[in-house]
């Protein structure tokens, strides 16, 4: 059947069960307009850290870390909600209404108040969980199947791309010392701005498709809402590609980027510059690991060699940066070769939507980035409890706070062998 013309312009997508069997370039578009979303959450999550100096000469305190745990407790919460919403009423009419609140967000923390900061990176978190369970979506929905590990890739290299972004250009705009002298309530103006008009692109570009609900959900009943969590939870698939995922992100989340520097610095007593630099490779590692990872998946049309290969390289390369002193190994190769392997933690993104059925695609991804934040939350209070006093530390000391660590890695290396094969190669003989 020919895809139908919209009142906008746009093409209806196909039905659930008809996904494309080739890449067409409006539906590129589309999941290209998603993962420009997640480049750009990424870019005003990580801009408060950026600006803190500014942020607390203006609140008397920056109550930076009240604003970044309450905007994770709201993301991971919300992954739950945006993916039922996305199966139900599909793409259009969703990502458009999220990505207008993560706008109306940053337009909310441009007043300037510390009340004003809070409230607006809260509802930030609201519309920004919809920015990577969207993009996913989108991939699983629209593009073939024996592409979508290459473009949830892609989308988690977008996403790297705007955290960098985040940082270095906003720091360059707001620098006292610089060229520019943008005030940091500009700064956020300039954020809602351009959330507005990307939501308006997004509904303009995205398919009309009115999702699964008459075919696979029923009526808007309290049942039939917890029927998709009953199918995803009771799948124990689901459970191994959420821990997987997890376990291989805590490693370098967690590990890397946020007690690395200080390990270098006072465990290897390296320079504070050394450190951040080295650190930096990781980011740089995930934008080249997320796409070669899920594109090598992808080709082979197999997803547990890629994913068990990566945890292995991870594993090796997380040792050498606990156990290798510096100097050894050259130089940043082991932080750069930690973030191309943590590339693997992709892969189960992939594997969770693959091991359910089509209609609770939308709740999958939703279900997923729960899971590997919820791993998250329960790893890294676990760290910083080992870790004490980083002043005092030795290298012995950082060896045993990031044990967790790596026993997850093993964790997930063996859970990964309990984890069904669902790439094409597989699929296409059963």
């Amino acid at each position: 059947m020919p895809p139908t013309s919209s009142p906008t312009g746009a093409t209806a997508a196909p039905a659930a069960t008809e996904q494309p069997q080739k890449l067409q370039p409006l539906y590129v578009l589309a999941w290209f307009l998603c993962a420009l979303f997640y480049f750009y959450q990424y870019a005003i999550r990580s801009a408060p850290g950026i600006m803190q100096n500014e942020l607390t000469q203006a609140w008397g305190n920056s109550h930076l870390g009240l604003m970044i745990a309450s905007y994770y407790i709201v993301y991971a919460l919300m992954a739950l909600v945006v993916g039922v919403l996305l199966d139900r009423y599909g793409a259009h009419s969703v990502l458009p209404g999220f990505i207008a609140i993560t706008g109306v967000g940053c337009l909310i923390f441009a007043q300037g108040s510390a009340a004003a900061g809070v409230g607006g990176y809260i509802i930030q978190a609201i519309g920004a969980i919809c920015a990577f369970v969207g993009s996913s979506y989108v991939a699983a929905r629209y593009l073939p199947a024996r592409t979508l590990a290459l473009f949830v890739g892609l989308t988690q290299c977008l996403g790297m791309a705007g955290a960098a972004f985040g940082s270095k250009p906003t720091r360059m705009l707001i620098d006292p010392a610089g060229a520019f002298h943008v005030s940091w309530p500009h700064i956020w103006l300039g954020f809602g701005v351009l959330g507005l008009a990307l939501a308006a692109a997004v509904w303009f570009i995205m398919p009309h498709d009115s999702g699964d609900s008459t075919q696979h959900h029923g009526a808007l009943t309290p049942a039939n809402l917890l029927q998709p969590f009953k199918i995803i939870f009771s799948n124990p698939q689901s459970w191994y590609a959420g821990l997987i995922g997890g376990l291989l992100f805590v490693p370098t989340t967690i590990g890397a980027l946020g007690w690395g520097a200080s390990m270098l610095s006072n465990g290897e007593h390296t320079t504070m510059a050394f450190a951040a630099s080295d650190v930096s490779m990781v980011p740089i590692g995930w934008v080249i690991g997320c796409p070669l990872l899920g594109w090598i998946s992808d080709k082979i049309g197999r997803r547990k060699p890629v994913l068990i290969g990566g945890a292995l390289v991870l594993l090796a390369a997380s040792l050498c940066a606990l156990y290798v002193p510096v100097g050894v190994m050259p130089r940043y190769m082991t932080a750069l070769v930690m973030g191309i392997a943590s590339g693997a933690a992709m892969i189960p993104f992939s594997s969770m939507k693959e091991a359910n059925p089509p209609q609770v695609k939308g709740t999958a991804a939703g279900v997923m980035n729960f899971l590997v934040f919820g791993t998250t939350g329960v790893v890294s209070p676990l760290v910083s409890a080992l870790m004490g006093s980083t002043q005092t530390m030795t290298m012995a000391d950082y060896h045993e706070a990031f044990m967790p660590l790596i026993i997850g890695i093993v964790i997930a290396i063996g859970l990964s062998f309990a984890l069904r094969e669902t790439g094409w190669a597989v699929t296409r003989k059963q």
